[in-house]
């Protein structure tokens, strides 16, 4: 069914080209989106804890960062927190691969830091299989730096939620896969974050698709039992995985998948980053910003553009203007919608394996910010609705449409990244921030008042 899908979808030229230029024989592999950039140590009795939470914006004084009553603050997670929509009662699961040999004593480190509440419960489900952690295994490695984000800043944006990390055997596709339905099938959350994807040229051939379809078929089993699924759109602007062309990111490109694109966040004063400040601006996320002496694109660019395997979806059909449904040519049109990503602008994450000091802590960017924060935030509105919001995105499109939605429209920069040209910001839906980024306070009370 699989092949026989894709042959009808490309014209004979596209797909010969691909046979062609894909492997015969696919493997699909995820890859972990958590980009570290600078290890900073925190001073406990200070305020604030790091002195890059006050540098300038023009990145004359190294990268500036934000704690978690920032974010929580730009977004309005504040306000959601403070009348008691705290993500109690919920429960928000991270899928991951492999797993973190130091997840609870970095959550532990974090929450110390900041003065953060344990949450009610936090568990590991290891999936059968999982090999023991190698620490001089990069790709081992690079998932516990990936699970640290996620956990911790999860936390963050719902402090009274449980969090169950579900950890894959490996980061091949059907693992990954395995885990997702496991949560599903044994009911473990509510809302399930990955910040993890791959390129769909990689997928485009007959084993990928198969894998597209059992991805799908897990989708359908969580939106089917009312959980909620966010997937990071990917770190290199539109060319996923550096094959020098377009190319969306999957599993952020499914439509049962609420895609979560990247910005560059400006909290502060008119100039500097500052915790005590206010929301100032955001543009697409495309670091280093404003930094005239780094070359472009040194860390990375927000994930967005075109599927060429998800035909596009009726909630995209029926709400975007024609003029961007001209664009889509009949695909899937990523991402949904944005969060601060910029490493300019990171945020603060402790890991053990790279730094076992409980004060060292590291800033952190990439659209793999945003997928765990978000999910967190829908938890804290699931609590206060006493419901599960489940596949959100017919309500996000349709609120954006009736102009209920209340989204900040982000329409500066571009997420060309590397060569390969990116898709401008503008006024509405676009391929580089979706709908944009939201004050959270105003979703919760119109989020639950659409049936999904």
């Amino acid at each position: 069914m699989a092949s026989a899908l894709f042959a009808t979808r490309f014209s004979f030229a596209l797909f010969a080209a691909f046979i062609l230029t894909s492997p015969r024989s696919y493997a699909g592999k995820q890859v972990a989106g958590a980009i570290v950039a600078d290890q900073v140590q925190a001073v406990p009795n200070a305020v604030p804890h790091f002195t890059c939470e006050t540098r300038k914006f023009d990145l004359s004084q190294g990268l500036y960062c934000y704690d978690p009553f920032t974010i929580r603050a730009a977004y309005g997670v504040d306000n959601l927190i403070n009348s008691g929509a705290n993500g109690a009662g919920q429960t928000i699961v991270i899928l991951d691969a492999f797993g973190s040999p130091t997840i609870q004593a970095d959550l532990a480190a974090f929450d110390s830091l900041f003065q953060i509440p344990a949450p009610p419960s936090f568990q590991v489900v290891t999936m059968p299989g999982t090999p023991p952690f190698d620490p001089t295994n990069g790709d081992m490695v690079g998932w516990t730096e990936e699970i640290a984000l996620d956990v911790q800043w999860a936390h963050a944006m719902a402090p009274a939620a449980n969090i169950v990390l579900v950890a894959a055997k490996s980061d091949f596709d059907q693992d990954l896969i395995d885990g997702f339905n496991f949560a599903v099938d044994n009911h473990l959350g509510s809302v399930i974050s990955m910040s993890f994807g791959e390129s769909e040229i990689g997928l485009a051939n007959p084993d990928g698709l198969d894998i597209i379809a059992n991805w799908e078929a897990a989708f359908k089993n969580a939106a089917d039992n009312k959980i909620t699924a966010f997937a990071s759109s990917g770190d290199q602007g539109v060319d996923t995985q550096g094959f020098g062309t377009p190319s969306a990111s999957f599993p952020a490109s499914s439509s049962q998948v609420t895609s979560v694109g990247g910005t560059n966040l400006r909290f502060g004063t008119a100039t500097a980053a500052n915790f005590n400040g206010t929301y100032q601006s955001e543009q697409v996320w495309d670091d280093p910003a404003d930094n005239n002496n780094i070359a472009a694109d040194t860390f990375g660019a927000g994930g967005g553009g075109m599927s060429f395997l998800i035909p596009q979806p009726d909630f995209q059909k029926d709400n975007l203007p024609q003029s961007v449904k001209n664009t889509l040519h009949g695909f899937r049109g990523v991402p949904d919608v944005a969060y601060n990503a910029g490493v300019s602008g990171g945020v603060l994450v402790h890991v053990g394996t790279l730094a076992p000091s409980p004060t060292a802590f590291f800033l952190f960017g990439g659209t793999s910010a945003g997928s765990p924060q978000w999910a967190a935030i829908i938890a804290d509105i699931n609590s206060a609705s006493h419901n599960q919001a489940g596949a959100i995105n017919k309500q996000l499109y349709q609120l954006g449409r009736q102009g209920r939605l209340n989204f900040r429209d982000v329409t500066i920069g571009n997420n060309g990244f590397d060569g390969v040209t990116g898709f401008p910001a503008t006024a509405g839906f676009d391929l580089s921030t979706g709908c944009g980024t939201p004050d959270f306070g105003v979703l919760a009370t119109t989020l639950n008042s659409h049936g999904n």
